[in-house]
């Protein structure tokens, strides 16, 4: 988690909302990323979704069978779906989305639907919490 904290501070520094990611296979780190959506204006580059970009990359696969996502957020449900549809066999996060008392993530995940089970594990990294509310402070200090 540590270095998906990292990664979160990166996007910190960049004005972005402080969400980093990195994927592990087999014990090592294969990808990073941090949101780039302000940066390139693509609604889709969160971090999560640009890690399993690169891990597929890496890997020269789609299925990223066997690989961990450590993420400083809750997924949200875009970048849960492209986790389950990567094959990540699961997911920790530091720290819980705030609207996630709608237990949505976990809705998903264990959709009858899907072929593909991942594991999603809670964390509660005070310093995950402690990035995404110093940003949104600063945010609405900026809006005043």
């Amino acid at each position: 988690m540590h270095q998906a904290i990292n990664e979160a501070k990166k996007a910190f520094k960049a004005d972005e909302i402080p969400v980093g990611a990195v994927i592990v296979k087999d014990g090592k780190i294969i990808s990073r990323a941090y949101n780039k959506r302000e940066q390139t204006q693509m609604a889709t580059y969160h971090a999560e979704i640009l890690a399993i970009q690169k891990a597929c990359k890496k890997l020269g696969s789609w299925r990223l069978d066997g690989c961990q996502m450590y993420v400083s957020l809750e997924p949200c449900p875009m970048c849960l779906g492209a986790a389950i549809n990567a094959r990540l066999s699961a997911i920790y996060y530091g720290a819980e989305e705030k609207t996630s008392g709608d237990n949505i993530s976990q809705i998903i995940a264990s959709s009858a639907r899907l072929n593909h089970k991942i594991n999603l594990v809670k964390l509660e990294d005070e310093q995950a919490k402690k990035l995404l509310s110093e940003f949104f402070k600063n945010k609405r200090k900026k809006a005043d």
